[in-house]
């Protein structure tokens, strides 16, 4: 999409398959319904309705930008968070290097929508998906890297790149596993040699840098993450000086996921001069929306709170369907609604159904959900009826994007100024 082109998501028809969208918007583009600015309490929006604050999301984005630039990293956030092109959109025009994905249908989505700029952080054997890479790669102004771990994935790349006709070298960088038991990625610098040996050896192929994934550190503090980031930084020195980056532009050093970017960015400032320019890649994701329990718990900013602050920007909107005794009430939001992978939605706001009034929602507690209710306990004398609106924090923003395809984008006052569109 070029300035002069109408924006795509704007154009989409709104329709019964978005829900909590008003009803009488039916038939309205997307961008015909945010110019209405309605209200999201009293614009005809249906419960449950998930939100995202505006103010919260412009503030993490400007966050992770100065940080990233205090700390001399370009920032690649992980996409498969939102799964959303107007943030990634948001993330770049804040100074994002590109944008980070985990499989090839996210990176056919961010291509879809103009960016030129991908980290794959995994490696990629799948045919199908190698053959459209090839042909992604007659783009010069494309640039794509992604994991490799394994000698048999060289094979597997380089047999199916080839047979593609692909125009040009796949950049790849080692993946150095967080441990035995951890995720991904090799386990020990001598695999990783033989990894880049196979790269070298593989014509479809270049190698670029070394990356990984400190968050799969088994039981991961402060000195076993910095201890393998210090791991990840030597095998890119060691690599460098025995001429493993021949051909590459730049060497491409990559971690850092949500919960230690301040070691990330500690270890990579040690990082020694190179041959070639360094790019110091992080690739936090979750910032974007933050969230009221488990990074709420894990942001490195707790550890550097000199640094800023994140703000949670999710909150979900349920109504009370059932009263049924003084100290049980039920909620039209479920698992369908609602991330409960890592923790139960917290509540945080009750808006009175009479009144309008909005106040903290004191005495009350989320305790299970089932598909389509919330289990709400109250504590004696709590005030809550059958027709208020419950406001609830979530947890997980990677699986509270991916229960909606259409999220309101709210400024404090509840108006709606936009809608985020996932694609997941």
């Amino acid at each position: 999409m070029t300035a002069d082109q109408p924006d795509p998501l704007r154009l989409e028809r709104v329709d019964h398959r978005f829900k909590a969208l008003p009803p009488d918007a039916a038939g309205l583009t997307v961008g015909d319904l945010a110019d209405q600015r309605r209200n999201l309490f009293t614009g005809g929006f249906t419960t449950p309705v998930l939100a995202l604050s505006a103010e919260s999301v412009e503030h993490n984005l400007r966050l992770l930008q100065t940080y990233s630039e205090r700390h001399g990293l370009a920032f690649a956030p992980h996409g498969k968070t939102s799964m959303s092109p107007r943030l990634f959109a948001r993330q770049l025009e804040h100074g994002a290097w590109g944008i980070t994905v985990a499989v090839p249908h996210q990176a056919r989505v961010c291509r879809a929508h103009g960016i030129d700029r991908i980290f794959l952080a995994n490696e990629v054997v799948d045919a199908a998906a190698l053959r459209w890479l090839a042909g992604e790669l007659a783009d010069p102004a494309f640039r794509f890297i992604c994991y490799v771990d394994s000698v048999r994935g060289v094979e597997l790349m380089d047999e199916a790149l080839t047979a593609a006709g692909a125009p040009r070298p796949l950049d790849v960088v080692v993946e150095l596993g967080a441990g035995d038991g951890a995720r991904t990625g090799a386990r020990t610098e001598a695999e990783c040699a033989a990894v880049a040996d196979a790269v070298a050896a593989a014509p479809a192929l270049r190698l670029v840098g070394v990356a990984g994934y400190e968050g799969e550190v088994p039981r991961a503090d402060g000195a076993s993450v910095r201890a393998w980031l210090r791991r990840l930084t030597a095998l890119a020195t060691g690599f460098d000086a025995e001429g493993r980056f021949a051909g590459a532009e730049e060497i491409v050093v990559s971690a850092g996921g949500s919960a230690w970017f301040d070691a990330v960015a500690d270890v990579l400032a040690e990082l020694p001069e190179l041959s070639l320019p360094t790019l110091k890649l992080l690739r936090s994701g979750a910032y974007v929306s933050h969230d009221d329990g488990h990074y709420r718990h894990l942001t490195p900013f707790n550890r550097v709170p000199d640094e800023g602050a994140l703000q949670p920007a999710f909150r979900l909107w349920a109504q009370v369907v059932s009263r049924p005794s003084p100290e049980q009430a039920f909620v039209n939001a479920g698992k369908r609604d609602a991330a409960y992978d890592l923790d139960l939605p917290e509540a945080q706001a009750v808006r009175d159904g009479r009144t309008g009034e909005i106040r903290p929602a004191t005495g009350i507690t989320v305790t299970g959900l089932s598909d389509q209710h919330g289990w709400v306990r109250t504590e004696p004398g709590t005030a809550l009826e059958v027709g208020d609106w419950l406001g609830m924090g979530l947890s997980h923003p990677c699986t509270s994007f991916d229960k909606w395809q259409l999220i309101p984008l709210v400024e404090a006052d509840g108006t709606v100024v936009e809608y985020i569109r996932t694609y997941f």
